[in-house]
């Protein structure tokens, strides 16, 4: 019987520091409780932290891959993604930046392709930036999780983002508002924010859900959602997180049957 194409799930954010790498790595626990076999894939090429937090091998990257694939040289993604966990694998940022400029946009379809029936779950980690590299991430996404938190700048971003979202008739995105983020700014209410994004907001993560010595985390190589002492302490934040990851889950209309249906 053949397997199903994994749902892919990529994370944007208009702004750094927003905690874009932290969600993606705490969704890509809860679908690792879940038994479902995950690969985050790190685009975010040229500061890309997954590797990095989860203190695993970085020698290959993405950019081998791409270096294969235009060379003939590619054989399986299994050759360059490295193990988490029994359920988590990650597929790294290049180290060297130089190596990240020669990486072609046209070949990210190709990678994500590679691997969709590899795993069940592709977690897609992504630069604050608008660039093919995304774009092309979003546009192979059944989902994209665009990050927002409660910074003036980033929230404006976000509007135009939204806006050019609206006008390319893009549909399967959800607004992620993550007020665990510096805690200590509260310019605007819950209200607000979706005046200014013009937009409700799809799922929020709670600031209970602040983790104060989350770098002790990063150190260890830690995942929040797996810690078993944290799933004690922020019960009711991970049952929030875990809806957003069941409902990632579920089928979205393409953006063609979308305009066949309207």
């Amino acid at each position: 019987m053949k397997k199903e194409a994994a749902k892919i799930i990529t994370i944007f954010s208009c702004k750094g520091g927003v905690g874009k790498t932290t969600t993606a790595l705490n969704l890509a626990g809860i679908y690792s409780l879940m038994n479902k076999k995950v690969l985050i894939m790190d685009l975010d090429l040229n500061s890309g932290g997954v590797a990095v937090s989860l203190n695993v091998d970085a020698s290959k990257s993405i950019y081998n891959v791409v270096d294969d694939m235009s060379n003939n040289r590619f054989d399986s993604i299994s050759s360059y993604v490295s193990k988490y966990n029994d359920n988590i694998d990650v597929l790294p940022s290049p180290i060297d930046p130089r190596n990240a400029m020669k990486i072609d946009s046209k070949y990210i379809s190709l990678v994500i392709t590679s691997s969709i029936y590899k795993y069940d779950v592709i977690i897609i980690d992504t630069s604050h930036n608008i660039s093919p590299i995304s774009l092309s991430a979003m546009d192979k996404s059944d989902n994209t999780l665009l990050l927002v938190t409660n910074d003036p700048v980033d929230l404006k971003n976000a509007r135009s983002i939204i806006a050019i979202f609206k006008d390319t008739e893009m549909e399967n995105y959800k607004v992620v508002f993550n007020s665990s983020k510096d805690t200590g700014k509260d310019y605007f209410s819950l209200f607000d924010i979706k005046n200014i994004l013009k937009r409700n907001i799809d799922y929020t993560i709670d600031k209970s859900f602040y983790i104060k010595d989350i770098d002790k985390y990063v150190i260890d190589g830690q995942i929040l959602t797996l810690n078993k002492k944290i799933r004690s302490s922020k019960k009711s934040d991970i049952a929030k997180l875990t809806k957003l990851a069941n409902a990632l889950l579920e089928s979205k209309l393409s953006k063609v049957e979308v305009k066949k249906n309207a």
